[in-house]
């Protein structure tokens, strides 16, 4: 059964990892997952990767969105949601891959967006559930926030991963901030999207939907600090203070 989805745009953020874009574009193409239009935003990927860019436009119909030098994961992101034309807007890194039950749930996040216009985000994957959470139907939850709440993860009421979101996002809540890092960008993304009072729900089955891989061949361009993921258990304690106790305090200037 082709599973059409009109009013959404398709996008994906790409650098160096052609081999997984094409898995991703394949993987949706194989559910028979029809957007209205499909954009690729390129953070200036080398020469090898953009030929074969080239090469899955005449195979896969999507627009292409470059940049003649890299310039950072918000840049990428910017000049990708600018391209959209549609009023929904999937956003996928090019390392994931839907799921076999993928359409069935994007249909009711689409039908539940165009029902309720205080919702401008609804996330379909993470590391870890939401911290809290408001049942509310369908398999999806309210992501809640107020300043009294303890856990420092209520920090990621947005997230870069696979989410369903309004292509006027910008409007309420901001652009990404673009030279820096990526994970500062999307950092201040979610500072922005609290302080802007953003509004969104979250898919109780979090790791159902989408599968991330990172080949050998292809592996992840986001770099960070070794500390920041050390599974060592006095570097995961003191990482555990420090972001909560910084998180807590970036929270206090944000307006609820």
């Amino acid at each position: 059964m082709t599973n059409k989805f009109p009013g959404v745009t398709l996008l994906i953020t790409h650098y160096n990892r052609s081999n997984s874009l094409e898995r991703l574009l394949r993987s949706f193409q194989k559910l028979d997952c029809i957007f209205e239009d499909v954009v690729v935003s390129d953070d200036g990927s080398s020469a090898e990767h953009q030929e074969y860019l080239k090469k899955l436009q005449t195979e896969l119909s999507f627009r292409l969105v470059t940049t003649p030098v890299n310039k950072g994961l918000g840049n990428n992101l910017n000049k990708g949601q600018d391209a959209v034309l549609t009023p929904y807007t999937l956003y996928v890194q090019e390392d994931f891959v839907p799921t076999e039950i993928f359409s069935v749930h994007f249909k009711d996040a689409l039908d539940i967006m165009k029902e309720r216009s205080d919702f401008d985000i609804i996330r379909f994957y993470a590391y870890s559930p939401y911290p809290y959470l408001k049942d509310f139907k369908k398999g999806y939850s309210e992501m809640m926030i107020k300043p009294w709440y303890t856990d420092y993860g209520k920090i990621y009421y947005y997230s870069d991963h696979p989410h369903l979101r309004r292509s006027d996002f910008f409007k309420k809540v901001g652009r990404y901030t673009e030279g820096i890092k990526g994970d500062r960008t999307e950092y201040r993304m979610c500072i922005s999207f609290i302080q802007n009072k953003g509004k969104g729900l979250f898919f109780n089955a979090f790791k159902t939907l989408f599968t991330q891989d990172n080949s050998e061949a292809e592996p992840s361009t986001m770099s960070r600090k070794s500390w920041t993921t050390s599974k060592n258990p006095l570097i995961f304690a003191i990482r555990y203070a420090y972001r909560q106790v910084r998180y807590n305090f970036d929270l206090l200037f944000a307006k609820y």
